[in-house]
């Protein structure tokens, strides 16, 4: 009951969001959440990231997100109240049944779980959703998916923020019943790219364009298939 309750809240959330981006009505009525993960790895990295990315969403989107994130772990079953879940790292991620049992029934019950590999955490990210849904396979998205072009336009897909091992960037998502429930960003670093510039060093336009994908991101989320709509940027 309380996992039900906790998902009524956060479906009443992504409602609230949709009308606001209609109305530009700009007030904080929902958090989301960065994923307190087991396995050692370093499930804190970029503290600066989701701060930086709900500013700039706030700012372009006319999102009404609460602008300090929560931490949530796998096995909570309040994590309904978070529409959207952010996983980070560079390390080992490591879910037990119960987790990837509450993780499974979150997103398949409206949940959306974004995992940017930060270095270093590929190997480990198979295999721990598998235990979530082992009957699903990461599906790599085309650079023609409307994630690449509402509200901001990435031709050629996923941007190449931080070199890594010099692979291409790629997006892959995992497909419940049609709907996109967990997206996995890899050899990009949207992360890096949304912290302070002065972290990485990167340039205002590397910081831009992760700013901007991951603005897509939450657009895709809390609005599904999107209509072109003027945005009104503040750089």
């Amino acid at each position: 009951m309380k996992y039900l309750a906790s998902l009524f809240i956060g479906l009443m959330a992504i409602t609230s969001l949709s009308a606001q981006t209609r109305n530009n009505v700009t007030q904080a009525t929902y958090s989301i959440a960065l994923l307190k993960y087991a396995g050692g790895g370093d499930w804190y990295a970029n503290p600066t990231s989701l701060p930086n990315l709900i500013k700039f969403c706030n700012e372009t989107l006319n999102t009404g997100i609460n602008t300090t994130p929560a931490t949530v772990e796998p096995g909570d079953p309040g994590i309904g109240a978070y529409p959207f879940v952010h996983l980070t790292g560079h390390g080992n991620v490591v879910f037990n049944d119960a987790e990837a049992t509450n993780l499974r029934n979150y997103l398949i019950g409206g949940g959306f779980l974004h995992i940017d590999d930060n270095y270093g955490l590929d190997q480990y990210i198979s295999p721990q959703m598998k235990k979530v849904f082992p009957e699903l396979e990461f599906i790599p998205l085309p650079p023609t998916h409307q994630l690449f072009s509402q509200p901001f336009r990435f031709p050629k897909g996923l941007p190449k923020i931080h070199e890594h091992d010099n692979k291409p960037p790629q997006a892959f998502a995992l497909i419940y019943n049609g709907r996109i429930v967990c997206l996995y960003t890899y050899e990009t670093d949207l992360g890096d790219g949304w912290e302070d510039p002065e972290v990485h060093h990167d340039t205002k336009e590397k910081h831009l364009d992760a700013l901007r994908m991951g603005a897509n991101i939450v657009q895709f989320v809390f609005n599904g298939e999107t209509t072109e709509q003027i945005m009104t940027e503040k750089l």
